[in-house]
Protein backbone atom coordinates (compact mmCIF):
# COMPACT_ATOMS: atom_id res chain seq x y z
CA UNK A 1 0.00 0.00 0.00
CA UNK A 2 2.94 2.10 1.15
CA UNK A 3 5.12 1.77 -2.25
CA UNK A 4 1.11 2.72 -4.26
CA UNK A 5 0.75 6.18 -2.55
CA UNK A 6 4.54 6.54 -2.92
CA UNK A 7 4.68 5.63 -6.60
CA UNK A 8 1.23 7.99 -7.16
CA UNK A 9 3.18 10.73 -5.44
CA UNK A 10 6.44 10.23 -7.66
CA UNK A 11 3.92 10.71 -11.01
CA UNK A 12 2.33 13.62 -9.57
CA UNK A 13 5.33 15.17 -9.05
CA UNK A 14 6.87 14.28 -12.67
CA UNK A 15 3.77 15.45 -14.31
CA UNK A 16 4.04 18.78 -11.96
CA UNK A 17 7.54 19.63 -13.41
CA UNK A 18 6.57 18.05 -16.87
CA UNK A 19 3.90 20.89 -16.84
CA UNK A 20 6.01 23.63 -16.17
CA UNK A 21 8.87 22.48 -18.35
CA UNK A 22 7.71 24.86 -21.44
CA UNK A 23 8.79 28.12 -22.91
CA UNK A 24 8.87 30.64 -20.22
CA UNK A 25 9.90 28.62 -17.67
CA UNK A 26 13.41 28.30 -16.57
CA UNK A 27 14.90 24.80 -14.67
CA UNK A 28 17.44 24.38 -12.58
CA UNK A 29 19.54 22.41 -9.61
CA UNK A 30 20.35 24.66 -6.43
CA UNK A 31 20.23 21.28 -4.03
CA UNK A 32 16.95 20.66 -5.17
CA UNK A 33 14.71 20.73 -8.88
CA UNK A 34 13.71 24.32 -9.18
CA UNK A 35 11.43 25.65 -11.67
CA UNK A 36 11.13 29.84 -12.50
CA UNK A 37 8.77 31.60 -14.94
CA UNK A 38 10.76 34.12 -16.90
CA UNK A 39 8.75 37.04 -15.47
CA UNK A 40 9.68 35.47 -11.75
CA UNK A 41 6.25 35.33 -10.68
CA UNK A 42 6.11 31.49 -10.33
CA UNK A 43 8.54 29.85 -8.59
CA UNK A 44 8.67 26.36 -7.72
CA UNK A 45 10.65 23.70 -5.62
CA UNK A 46 10.49 20.03 -5.56
CA UNK A 47 12.45 17.90 -3.18
CA UNK A 48 12.68 15.57 0.17
CA UNK A 49 14.85 14.19 2.51
CA UNK A 50 15.78 10.43 3.41
CA UNK A 51 17.05 9.62 7.15
CA UNK A 52 18.03 5.77 8.30
CA UNK A 53 18.82 5.44 12.35
CA UNK A 54 20.50 2.51 13.38
CA UNK A 55 21.10 2.27 17.58
CA UNK A 56 22.44 0.06 19.84
CA UNK A 57 21.70 0.57 24.02
CA UNK A 58 23.39 -0.50 27.13
CA UNK A 59 20.91 0.10 30.16
CA UNK A 60 21.77 -1.02 33.62
CA UNK A 61 19.64 -3.04 35.41
CA UNK A 62 17.68 -1.03 36.84
CA UNK A 63 16.75 0.41 33.81
CA UNK A 64 16.14 -3.15 32.24
CA UNK A 65 14.03 -3.61 35.31
CA UNK A 66 11.99 -0.47 34.73
CA UNK A 67 11.46 0.36 30.96
CA UNK A 68 12.48 -3.58 29.47
CA UNK A 69 15.79 -4.47 27.50
CA UNK A 70 16.65 -2.56 25.19
CA UNK A 71 19.35 -3.83 22.05
CA UNK A 72 19.27 -2.90 18.65
CA UNK A 73 17.37 -0.67 16.24
CA UNK A 74 17.07 0.65 13.03
CA UNK A 75 14.59 2.76 11.15
CA UNK A 76 13.75 5.36 8.49
CA UNK A 77 13.48 8.52 10.84
CA UNK A 78 12.57 10.32 8.63
CA UNK A 79 11.29 9.85 4.08
CA UNK A 80 9.68 13.02 3.12
CA UNK A 81 8.94 15.12 -0.33
CA UNK A 82 7.63 18.54 -0.24
CA UNK A 83 6.66 20.90 -3.01
CA UNK A 84 7.06 24.62 -2.22
CA UNK A 85 6.73 27.70 -4.22
CA UNK A 86 5.18 31.30 -4.89
CA UNK A 87 2.36 31.98 -7.15
CA UNK A 88 1.56 34.63 -9.17
CA UNK A 89 4.44 36.64 -6.88
CA UNK A 90 2.60 37.36 -3.64
CA UNK A 91 1.40 34.02 -2.63
CA UNK A 92 3.73 30.84 -1.39
CA UNK A 93 2.91 27.34 -0.49
CA UNK A 94 4.45 24.21 0.62
CA UNK A 95 3.52 20.53 0.70
CA UNK A 96 5.16 18.11 3.12
CA UNK A 97 4.79 14.44 3.37
CA UNK A 98 6.43 12.03 5.57
CA UNK A 99 6.54 8.10 5.02
CA UNK A 100 8.76 7.03 7.58
CA UNK A 101 7.53 4.10 9.87
CA UNK A 102 5.14 2.86 6.95
CA UNK A 103 2.65 5.54 7.66
CA UNK A 104 1.68 8.75 6.00
CA UNK A 105 1.53 12.20 7.73
CA UNK A 106 1.74 15.45 7.03
CA UNK A 107 4.13 18.36 7.82
CA UNK A 108 4.12 21.42 6.56
CA UNK A 109 1.00 22.27 4.64
CA UNK A 110 0.34 25.83 4.34
CA UNK A 111 -0.77 29.18 2.40
CA UNK A 112 0.99 32.69 2.98
CA UNK A 113 0.08 35.33 1.59
CA UNK A 114 2.71 38.32 1.03
CA UNK A 115 3.42 41.88 2.36
CA UNK A 116 -0.35 41.97 3.57
CA UNK A 117 -0.69 45.65 5.16
CA UNK A 118 3.34 45.37 5.57
CA UNK A 119 3.26 41.82 6.88
CA UNK A 120 2.86 38.03 6.05
CA UNK A 121 0.29 36.23 6.85
CA UNK A 122 0.50 32.36 6.88
CA UNK A 123 -2.53 29.84 7.08
CA UNK A 124 -2.40 26.05 7.65
CA UNK A 125 -0.22 23.39 9.28
CA UNK A 126 3.30 24.29 10.41
CA UNK A 127 6.01 25.10 13.20
CA UNK A 128 4.99 27.00 16.21
CA UNK A 129 7.61 29.96 16.56
CA UNK A 130 9.06 28.26 19.49
CA UNK A 131 12.78 26.72 20.14
CA UNK A 132 15.77 27.81 17.80
CA UNK A 133 16.61 24.61 17.47
CA UNK A 134 12.39 22.99 16.56
CA UNK A 135 12.68 25.75 13.89
CA UNK A 136 15.87 24.76 12.49
CA UNK A 137 15.01 22.09 10.06
CA UNK A 138 16.16 18.23 10.76
CA UNK A 139 18.47 18.34 7.45
CA UNK A 140 20.35 20.94 9.30
CA UNK A 141 20.25 20.51 13.58
CA UNK A 142 23.93 19.36 14.49
CA UNK A 143 23.03 16.56 16.46
CA UNK A 144 20.62 13.12 15.32
CA UNK A 145 17.41 14.31 17.70
CA UNK A 146 17.02 17.74 19.15
CA UNK A 147 17.00 17.87 23.03
CA UNK A 148 14.51 17.40 25.56
CA UNK A 149 12.84 20.31 26.07
CA UNK A 150 11.03 20.38 22.26
CA UNK A 151 8.53 17.52 24.19
CA UNK A 152 7.03 20.52 26.29
CA UNK A 153 4.91 21.08 22.89
CA UNK A 154 4.12 19.75 19.44
CA UNK A 155 6.58 21.05 16.74
CA UNK A 156 3.35 21.94 14.46
CA UNK A 157 0.01 22.86 14.74
CA UNK A 158 -2.76 24.42 12.92
CA UNK A 159 -3.94 27.96 12.76
CA UNK A 160 -3.06 31.40 11.71
CA UNK A 161 0.59 33.64 11.86
CA UNK A 162 1.51 37.11 11.33
CA UNK A 163 5.16 37.68 11.10
CA UNK A 164 7.50 39.74 9.14
CA UNK A 165 11.43 41.01 9.36
CA UNK A 166 13.46 43.76 9.08
CA UNK A 167 14.66 44.19 5.87
CA UNK A 168 18.56 43.12 6.44
CA UNK A 169 16.76 40.00 8.15
CA UNK A 170 18.44 40.58 11.11
CA UNK A 171 15.07 41.17 13.10
CA UNK A 172 11.92 39.02 13.10
CA UNK A 173 8.78 38.50 15.13
CA UNK A 174 6.02 36.11 14.84
CA UNK A 175 2.61 36.26 16.81
CA UNK A 176 0.16 33.10 16.04
CA UNK A 177 -3.04 31.74 17.47
CA UNK A 178 -3.61 27.83 16.92
CA UNK A 179 -5.90 25.01 17.86
CA UNK A 180 -4.68 22.88 20.77
CA UNK A 181 -4.28 19.71 19.05
CA UNK A 182 -1.98 16.81 18.80
CA UNK A 183 -0.01 18.56 16.13
CA UNK A 184 -1.18 15.55 13.73
CA UNK A 185 -3.06 18.19 11.41
CA UNK A 186 -5.90 15.68 11.04
CA UNK A 187 -8.88 15.75 13.45
CA UNK A 188 -12.83 15.54 12.66
CA UNK A 189 -13.63 16.14 15.95
CA UNK A 190 -11.44 19.23 16.90
CA UNK A 191 -11.71 20.90 20.51
CA UNK A 192 -11.89 23.88 21.79
CA UNK A 193 -8.66 24.77 23.39
CA UNK A 194 -6.00 26.86 21.84
CA UNK A 195 -2.74 28.39 21.83
CA UNK A 196 -1.16 31.91 21.70
CA UNK A 197 2.54 32.01 20.85
CA UNK A 198 4.90 34.73 19.91
CA UNK A 199 8.12 34.69 19.67
CA UNK A 200 11.11 38.06 18.83
CA UNK A 201 14.42 36.85 17.60
CA UNK A 202 17.84 38.68 15.88
CA UNK A 203 21.41 38.36 15.05
CA UNK A 204 24.19 40.88 15.53
CA UNK A 205 27.07 40.65 13.23
CA UNK A 206 30.27 40.79 15.27
CA UNK A 207 32.37 41.23 12.74
CA UNK A 208 31.60 43.69 9.64
CA UNK A 209 30.74 42.97 6.31
CA UNK A 210 30.85 39.33 7.40
CA UNK A 211 28.54 36.30 8.40
CA UNK A 212 31.28 34.14 9.84
CA UNK A 213 30.85 35.97 13.21
CA UNK A 214 27.37 35.99 14.84
CA UNK A 215 25.65 36.14 17.95
CA UNK A 216 21.50 35.42 17.74
CA UNK A 217 19.22 36.04 20.66
CA UNK A 218 15.73 34.90 20.97
CA UNK A 219 13.09 34.61 23.27
CA UNK A 220 9.06 33.14 22.75
CA UNK A 221 5.96 32.50 24.47
CA UNK A 222 2.98 30.52 24.62
CA UNK A 223 -0.41 30.46 25.94
CA UNK A 224 -1.74 26.66 26.10
CA UNK A 225 -5.68 26.26 26.68
CA UNK A 226 -5.92 22.37 26.29
CA UNK A 227 -8.93 21.25 25.00
CA UNK A 228 -10.04 18.44 28.33
CA UNK A 229 -7.92 20.40 30.74
CA UNK A 230 -5.43 17.64 30.63
CA UNK A 231 -2.01 17.86 30.10
CA UNK A 232 0.91 14.72 29.85
CA UNK A 233 4.60 15.31 28.84
CA UNK A 234 7.23 12.27 27.93
CA UNK A 235 10.25 12.10 26.31
CA UNK A 236 13.07 9.89 25.37
CA UNK A 237 16.82 10.44 25.78
CA UNK A 238 17.89 12.09 22.89
CA UNK A 239 17.66 8.75 20.52
CA UNK A 240 14.24 7.62 18.47
CA UNK A 241 14.62 4.46 18.66
CA UNK A 242 14.93 4.64 22.59
CA UNK A 243 12.52 4.20 25.56
CA UNK A 244 10.79 7.11 26.89
CA UNK A 245 12.82 7.91 30.22
CA UNK A 246 10.52 10.88 31.16
CA UNK A 247 6.60 10.82 31.75
CA UNK A 248 4.35 12.93 33.98
CA UNK A 249 1.47 10.79 33.25
CA UNK A 250 -1.55 12.29 32.25
CA UNK A 251 -2.14 16.04 34.68
CA UNK A 252 -6.07 17.06 34.84
CA UNK A 253 -7.66 19.62 35.86
CA UNK A 254 -5.78 21.65 34.24
CA UNK A 255 -6.73 25.52 33.41
CA UNK A 256 -3.67 26.40 31.16
CA UNK A 257 -0.19 26.48 30.23
CA UNK A 258 2.04 29.25 29.86
CA UNK A 259 5.59 28.06 28.29
CA UNK A 260 8.93 30.74 27.87
CA UNK A 261 11.84 29.87 25.58
CA UNK A 262 15.11 32.21 25.90
CA UNK A 263 17.77 31.26 22.80
CA UNK A 264 21.39 32.01 22.12
CA UNK A 265 23.29 31.00 19.55
CA UNK A 266 27.05 32.38 18.81
CA UNK A 267 29.03 31.64 15.22
CA UNK A 268 32.41 32.95 15.46
CA UNK A 269 34.07 30.84 12.23
CA UNK A 270 34.37 27.16 12.52
CA UNK A 271 32.97 27.36 16.47
CA UNK A 272 29.52 27.62 17.48
CA UNK A 273 27.85 27.44 20.19
CA UNK A 274 23.87 27.17 21.10
CA UNK A 275 21.67 26.78 24.38
CA UNK A 276 18.47 27.30 25.25
CA UNK A 277 16.41 27.60 28.18
CA UNK A 278 12.27 26.35 28.15
CA UNK A 279 10.10 26.39 30.47
CA UNK A 280 6.64 24.68 31.39
CA UNK A 281 3.89 26.20 34.27
CA UNK A 282 0.74 24.29 34.46
CA UNK A 283 -2.27 26.42 36.34
CA UNK A 284 -4.34 24.21 37.76
CA UNK A 285 -8.05 24.99 38.03
CA UNK A 286 -7.82 25.08 41.58
CA UNK A 287 -4.82 26.79 43.27
CA UNK A 288 -1.87 24.55 42.27
CA UNK A 289 0.86 24.55 39.76
CA UNK A 290 3.51 22.74 38.33
CA UNK A 291 6.73 24.06 36.47
CA UNK A 292 8.68 21.81 34.01
CA UNK A 293 12.07 23.63 33.21
CA UNK A 294 14.14 22.12 30.44
CA UNK A 295 17.66 22.88 29.07
CA UNK A 296 20.38 22.39 26.95
CA UNK A 297 24.36 23.42 26.03
CA UNK A 298 25.99 22.67 22.81
CA UNK A 299 29.21 23.32 21.48
CA UNK A 300 30.84 22.60 17.79
CA UNK A 301 33.66 22.99 15.56
CA UNK A 302 34.31 22.31 12.21
CA UNK A 303 37.98 20.60 11.67
CA UNK A 304 38.06 21.56 8.02
CA UNK A 305 36.87 25.02 8.37
CA UNK A 306 33.73 25.40 7.57
CA UNK A 307 31.49 27.72 9.39
CA UNK A 308 27.40 27.15 10.51
CA UNK A 309 25.25 28.95 7.75
CA UNK A 310 22.41 31.28 9.30
CA UNK A 311 19.01 31.83 7.66
CA UNK A 312 19.33 35.68 7.67
CA UNK A 313 16.60 35.82 5.38
CA UNK A 314 13.36 34.13 7.00
CA UNK A 315 15.33 33.77 10.09
CA UNK A 316 12.74 31.91 11.56
CA UNK A 317 14.06 29.24 10.26
CA UNK A 318 17.06 29.80 12.32
CA UNK A 319 20.60 27.57 10.76
CA UNK A 320 20.58 26.66 7.40
CA UNK A 321 22.71 24.32 5.18
CA UNK A 322 26.72 23.97 5.52
CA UNK A 323 28.42 23.58 2.42
CA UNK A 324 32.01 21.58 2.52
CA UNK A 325 34.78 24.03 1.49
CA UNK A 326 36.18 20.67 -0.98
CA UNK A 327 33.21 18.26 -1.64
CA UNK A 328 34.32 14.47 -0.75
CA UNK A 329 36.05 12.71 -3.81
CA UNK A 330 38.01 14.24 -6.27
CA UNK A 331 40.62 15.49 -3.64
CA UNK A 332 38.15 16.43 -1.37
CA UNK A 333 37.45 15.33 2.28
CA UNK A 334 33.96 16.92 2.82
CA UNK A 335 33.21 18.80 5.69
CA UNK A 336 34.33 17.28 9.43
CA UNK A 337 32.46 18.48 12.26
CA UNK A 338 32.95 17.67 16.24
CA UNK A 339 30.11 18.53 18.90
CA UNK A 340 29.67 18.39 22.12
CA UNK A 341 25.88 18.89 24.37
CA UNK A 342 24.73 18.64 27.82
CA UNK A 343 20.97 18.30 28.16
CA UNK A 344 18.82 18.30 31.39
CA UNK A 345 15.11 18.20 32.07
CA UNK A 346 13.35 17.84 35.28
CA UNK A 347 9.60 17.19 35.40
CA UNK A 348 9.32 16.41 39.08
CA UNK A 349 7.34 19.01 41.46
CA UNK A 350 5.25 18.18 44.08
CA UNK A 351 3.11 14.98 43.62
CA UNK A 352 3.93 14.67 39.78
CA UNK A 353 7.20 12.58 39.55
CA UNK A 354 7.82 13.01 35.47
CA UNK A 355 11.44 12.17 36.11
CA UNK A 356 15.12 14.29 36.23
CA UNK A 357 17.12 13.10 33.18
CA UNK A 358 20.46 14.68 32.11
CA UNK A 359 22.28 13.83 28.65
CA UNK A 360 25.95 13.85 28.07
CA UNK A 361 26.24 13.34 23.37
CA UNK A 362 29.34 13.40 21.62
CA UNK A 363 28.33 14.31 18.27
CA UNK A 364 30.65 13.48 14.67
CA UNK A 365 29.59 14.46 11.88
CA UNK A 366 30.62 13.90 7.87
CA UNK A 367 28.86 16.03 5.13
CA UNK A 368 30.19 14.32 2.33
CA UNK A 369 28.44 17.57 -0.01
CA UNK A 370 25.85 20.06 0.70
CA UNK A 371 23.11 16.95 0.48
CA UNK A 372 24.33 14.09 2.57
CA UNK A 373 25.67 13.46 5.76
CA UNK A 374 26.61 10.64 7.99
CA UNK A 375 25.93 11.05 11.45
CA UNK A 376 27.22 9.46 14.99
CA UNK A 377 26.55 10.26 18.52
CA UNK A 378 27.70 8.51 21.61
CA UNK A 379 24.98 9.72 24.65
CA UNK A 380 25.37 8.76 28.30
CA UNK A 381 22.15 9.11 29.85
CA UNK A 382 21.21 9.55 33.47
CA UNK A 383 18.00 9.43 34.73
CA UNK A 384 18.50 10.45 38.17
CA UNK A 385 17.08 7.59 41.35
CA UNK A 386 17.07 5.14 38.43
CA UNK A 387 20.13 4.17 36.23
CA UNK A 388 22.36 5.21 33.44
CA UNK A 389 22.56 4.11 29.89
CA UNK A 390 25.09 3.94 27.25
CA UNK A 391 23.19 5.22 23.48
CA UNK A 392 25.18 4.92 20.26
CA UNK A 393 23.57 5.53 17.16
CA UNK A 394 23.98 6.62 13.61
CA UNK A 395 22.64 7.88 10.59
CA UNK A 396 22.69 7.90 6.91
CA UNK A 397 21.33 11.38 5.34
CA UNK A 398 20.63 12.97 1.70
CA UNK A 399 17.84 15.55 1.03
CA UNK A 400 17.55 17.36 -2.10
Amino acid sequence: MISKQMGILALSLLLSISAYSQDGFTTNWDNGFKVESDDGDFKLKFGGRIMYDFATFGQDDDLDRAFGEYGNGVEFRRIRFFNSGTVYSNLSYKLQVDFAGGKISLKDVFLELKDIGGVNVRLGHFKEPFRLEVLTSSKYITFMERSMMTALNQERNTGLMVHDQSEDGRLNWQVALFRNGDGAGDDTNAGSGIVLGGRLAGVLPLKPESDDQMLHLGASFSFRNPDGDVIEYESRPETHLGPKYLNTGEITDVDNSNLIGLELALVNGPWSFQTEYARSKVNLDGTGEYSFPSYYAQVSYFLTGEVRNYKYKGAYEGFDRVKPNKNFGGGGAGAWELALRYSSADWNDGDITGGKLSNITLGVNWYLNPVSRLMANYILADLDEVGKANIFQMRMQIDF
